[in-house]
This record gives structure tokens, sequence and C-alpha cells, in this order.
């Protein structure tokens, strides 16, 4: 396993004081845990994955995610057994929009 840790300033949309799981591990291969928390504007991310030596990979996703949503005061714990790009993408968006109420 691999721990990775983004932290991201500066960010201009405070989620709702609810925390949301979205996704499952043995279903697409990917947890999300989303939740604000006070730290002042930021957004954490952690991730722990099986797939060792990805680094950059998960650096593009997680800055684009950041760049797309733009959050502020959140905490978000990822939890990867090998899932694609797209699907953590996905997720991280899905939980977003949870958080927010949109989408279905």
């Amino acid at each position: 396993m691999e721990t990775l840790q983004y932290r991201f300033e500066n960010g201009r949309r405070t989620l709702p004081d609810q925390p949301r799981v979205v996704g499952v591990v043995g279903s697409g291969n990917l947890e999300v845990l989303i939740e604000s928390a006070p730290l002042g504007g930021a957004c954490s991310i952690e991730i722990k994955t099986a797939a060792v030596g990805f680094g950059a990979t998960w650096a593009a996703v997680m800055h684009d995610f950041q760049q797309r949503w733009q959050l502020a005061d959140a905490r978000i714990a990822i939890n990867d057994m090998g899932a694609t790009p797209a699907v953590v993408s996905l997720r991280l968006d899905q939980a977003v929009e949870t958080m927010l109420g949109e989408g279905a």
C-alpha cells in the first residue's frame, strides 16, 4: 500500500457539514469519503492505494479535480484498490455532487 497526500490552498466552494461516502472498495475498486473540515480554506486529500508507483497520475487527477470544484475547508479520503483515473474522477465528482445536493 502507498499513501499519498495533497493539499490545495485558497479554495472558493465550501461544502455542507455532512460527511458522505460514495463508492465501495468491492465495487469499482474505490471508496471516497468527503467531509467539511476547518482547514483555513484548503482542501486536503489522502489516498491509500494498492497501486504503488502511480504518484504522477494521482497528482494529475487530483489537480484536475480541484480545478473543477475549487473546494475549501474540505477533507477527502480515498481508499483505492486499483481503480482507473476515469473511475477516480467520476467517484470524486459524485461525492461533491452528493454533498451539494446536485445530480441524481
